[in-house]
């Protein structure tokens, strides 16, 4: 699993001919189980690491951003987004805490993609199979990007692959969360947790039956066919990427 993302991260920066890539990071599994990839594959000088946080995002996510950064020795900086939040409240009404969440999101690829204009580098996504499947993201936010390495993997196999790569294990057992509100988890938000997801997501992908789903995982009927028809529902934004 390791040697195939790290081959697939070599190839598209050698054919982009790019000198390098920039990562958002969150201090969560997902964006650094990507870093510890990205570092492998193409050496530290050439990975830049960007953390882009607001105000309700956690201190101890922003502090661990660093350290990693620091251990790994990657170049890195942290930004802090809400003046620029700010500026769009001025002209915009963002009550709606979801519309909100959304610009936020694109806010921080504008940030990855004028680092990778500059400095003529690919913006790495990183996001996962299980999210992708339920059209958990932004359109134009975090799932814009020129390679996702993760983009195949189940959230279980992103967990296995971080403990196999040395990530650190507070960062593997942190409770994920885009940290786009007050609140906000993943599980919270897709009403399902990520284990009894992972069970359903590759037999829907064989087209088995909910009924059939529900005979081997014992998962509840209602929870396989909301993911179902959160599957259906987000077919439109699940266009092409890059994906090994």
């Amino acid at each position: 699993m390791k040697e195939k993302i790290i081959a697939f991260i070599k190839k598209k920066v050698k054919e982009a001919n790019a000198k390098g890539v920039v990562i958002g990071l969150s201090g969560g599994l997902d964006s650094t189980t990507t870093l510890f990839l990205c570092v492998e594959a193409l050496g530290r000088d050439k990975v830049f690491g960007l953390t882009l946080p607001s105000r309700i995002n956690k201190k101890q996510d922003i502090e661990d951003t660093v350290e990693i950064c620091k251990k790994l020795g990657v170049r890195h900086r942290v930004i802090e987004i809400d003046p620029i939040i700010e500026s769009f409240e001025d002209v915009l009404d963002l009550n709606d805490k979801l519309v909100k969440g959304n610009l936020m999101a694109r806010i921080r690829m504008c940030f990855l993609y004028y680092l990778a204009n500059k400095d003529k580098l690919l913006v790495v996504g990183t996001g996962n199979k299980s999210e992708y499947l339920q059209g958990y993201f932004t359109l134009h936010g975090d799932i814009a990007c020129d390679l996702m390495p993760l983009g195949n993997l189940y959230k279980k196999d992103v967990k296995r692959l971080a403990e196999g790569i040395g990530v650190p294990k507070k960062i593997i057992e942190k409770i994920p969360s885009p940290g786009l509100w007050e609140g906000q988890t993943d599980e919270g938000e897709l009403g399902i947790s990520y284990e009894e997801l992972d069970g359903v997501l590759p037999l829907l992908e064989k087209n088995i039956s909910v009924h059939e789903i529900h005979r081997k995982t014992k998962i509840d009927k209602e929870k396989i066919e909301r993911v179902k028809k959160r599957m259906k529902k987000t077919e439109f934004k699940r266009k092409q990427i890059e994906r090994p």
